[in-house]
């Protein structure tokens, strides 16, 4: 992670995606890995090719990295709602 945090500068922050791809046969899988520096987190899925289809193993990949990527997408916005929730005041009665 790099960050910039010199005073009246813009913060910034550089996250790490890692896609790691693995094909056998007529199948794909995907390991997908996010690293913010503060949180990591990893999805992995899988495509199939219909064996009706011609062999293109870029379409596989895309596939199951797409499906990854999604769910990574997931678990991110559910880590960010759960910092949000415990960063919420407390409310006075």
């Amino acid at each position: 992670m790099t960050e910039n945090t010199a005073p009246g500068q813009p913060h910034t922050k550089q996250w790490t995606l890692r896609l790691d791809l693995f094909e056998e046969d007529d199948t794909t899988k995907v390991h997908a890995v996010l690293d913010t520096g503060d949180n990591r987190l990893e999805s992995r899925a899988v495509s199939h090719r219909n064996p009706h289809d011609r062999q293109v193993p870029e379409i596989g990949d895309e596939y199951a990295a797409g499906r990854a990527l999604i769910e990574l997408g997931r678990r991110l916005i559910g880590s960010g709602r759960a910092d949000a929730a415990a960063n919420e005041p407390a409310l006075h009665g």
